[in-house]
């Protein structure tokens, strides 16, 4: 029997504010967290048969679902933490990686001085400090591995976490959380600082106790997103869809732009960061790189759904292949067929790819815009120079005078794709698959986002915190608006507003 939605709420809102009592001091309480996070991955290693047999079992029971076509293969591959070579270790070493980032809390964005001393009162000061956002309700898909992940996230950034895995995962998760808890019991920390919640009524309560529950952030399928989205009483940090276009510009070069495509397609195709759209500049129906590029994507078994312009060179490209059954290769073939309007809007998450031919980056941006989920969104197009600062040329007499650094020339569609479209990730000659927390140096991450507040794209420790003002009143005198407003208190004097720059750190109290 699942316990009671405003219990489980409950417990772990007072988890989160014990453990922002008990730890108060900066540094030391960074040390507590990270200490903490130690402890749950020694514990998890000296439980690690009792994890694996859990494991067995659910691999067991999905394999059951996949012979009887109830789950798909890759689904329940997913599941199995144990087979791949360096999965299980690669889990217990993320714990140690987030624990030794860089704490996000207490770290000062702003800092003002609103108002200098007077004889009678000292100086006024402003700081906007980075703080927790509360208690995270995490609901995810299948991988077992990311109750780890989330909640090393979680206690590292000094927030609370409820935690609801795919059904097919129950066993593991169970005793995973079992394994958390009773290392955060050794701890300084409350061990209901991590819970968990089996069924999709515990979810379903939960998103009504906006009281105890301060954001939710969803990984999962398009329907599971929106249905939380609509459902919830509180913020729903995350993305539906992974609608992700690549653009390909009039002077990409041909060999970088077919590595990237295919790498960006076929690299993990179910992943939210897969490429789904490819835009083509016109030039290339008759440059020879829609051939090359078309050719590659179809030998490589992706289904080409082609606009009335890219098709008849896509068809072309595959009359001139030989085919699956007579090739000595084991890969099969894709196909070429015509594109639908729904094929735009479409997150296929397997081995296919719109195609539509534009006139320009103006077009390519307006379609983005229009069809697109802002997840990631690529340009491929001639190589760049580097970036002014990160060029050094010291040889005497090249580009630049020794020791100079060099002056990059501008690519103008690049600049125009990546200051015109506010997707989540933009990237120029880069693959879509780099969106990725553990890429970016997060660690590790508990989702994507493509919202347009608070934290975007992978959201590791830096977007598991907010911020709040702190006021400083200096000196024994009073200090109050009156005195600003030109009407001060008897003995008090007229002030002005300062607002000067003051040193950014934690202020001493």
């Amino acid at each position: 029997m699942s316990v009671d939605a405003e219990q489980i709420a409950r417990r772990a809102k007072h988890a989160f504010e014990e453990a922002q009592q008990r730890l108060t001091q900066g540094a030391a309480a960074d040390q507590a967290r990270s200490a903490a996070l130690e402890q749950i991955r020694a514990h998890l290693q000296d439980a690690r048969d009792e994890i694996e047999a859990a494991n067995k079992e659910d691999m067991r029971l999905a394999n059951e679902q996949v012979a009887a076509g109830n789950l798909s293969a890759s689904l329940a591959s997913r599941l199995d933490l144990f087979s791949k070579p360096g999965k299980w270790e690669s889990m217990l070493q993320g714990v140690s990686d987030v624990a030794a980032l860089p704490s996000p809390l207490d770290v000062c964005t702003y800092a003002k001085r609103l108002a200098e001393p007077t004889s009678k009162s000292g100086a006024l000061d402003l700081y906007r400090l980075t703080c927790p956002i509360g208690v995270l309700l995490c609901i995810f898909e299948a991988r077992p591995e990311v109750i780890i992940n989330i909640a090393s996230l979680a206690i590292k950034s000094g927030n609370a976490a409820i935690l609801k895995g795919g059904k097919e995962s129950k066993h593991t998760a169970a005793v995973m959380a079992k394994v958390v808890a009773a290392a955060l019991a050794t701890t300084p920390l409350p061990s209901d600082l991590v819970q968990t919640v089996e069924t999709r009524g515990d979810v379903a309560a939960l998103l009504h106790q906006d009281r105890y529950v301060d954001l939710v952030i969803p990984r999962g399928s398009n329907e599971l997103v929106r249905s939380i989205q609509r459902e919830a009483r509180m913020p729903v940090m995350g993305h539906a869809d992974g609608l992700c276009a690549g653009y390909v510009h009039e002077d990409a070069e041909v060999e970088m732009t077919v590595a990237t495509v295919i790498d960006a397609k076929t690299d993990y195709p179910a992943a939210c960061n897969a490429l789904e759209t490819l835009l083509l500049h016109r030039s290339h129906l008759t440059s020879g790189l829609w051939t090359t590029l078309s050719s590659a994507l179809l030998q490589v078994g992706v289904t080409l759904h082609c606009d009335a312009e890219s098709l008849p060179v896509a068809s072309q490209s595959l009359s001139l292949l030989p085919s699956s059954s007579s090739s000595s290769s084991s890969a099969k073939v894709g196909k070429v067929v015509a594109a639908t309007a729904e094929d735009f809007d479409t997150e296929f998450l397997d081995l296919d790819l719109a195609i539509k031919v534009v006139s320009d980056v103006d077009e390519a941006i307006r379609h983005i815009n229009e069809h697109g989920s802002h997840h990631t969104d690529i340009i491929l197009c001639r190589p760049l120079d580097a970036d002014a600062h990160t060029t050094y040329n010291p040889t005497p007499g090249a580009q630049g005078a020794s020791g100079e650094m060099a002056s990059p020339v501008e690519h103008p569609a690049a600049k125009k794709f990546t200051q015109s479209l506010s997707s989540a990730n933009v990237f120029v000659n880069a693959s879509s698959r780099f969106a990725d927390g553990f890429r970016y140096g997060f660690g590790t991450e508990v989702g994507i986002s493509t919202g347009r507040t608070h934290a975007r794209g992978p959201v590791g420790l830096e977007g598991l915190v907010i911020y709040k003002y702190v006021v400083k009143a200096q000196g024994r005198g009073p200090q109050t608006a009156a005195e600003f407003n030109g009407a001060p208190q008897d003995g008090g004097e007229k002030r002005e507003w300062a607002h000067n720059d003051i040193e950014m750190r934690y202020p001493r109290f």
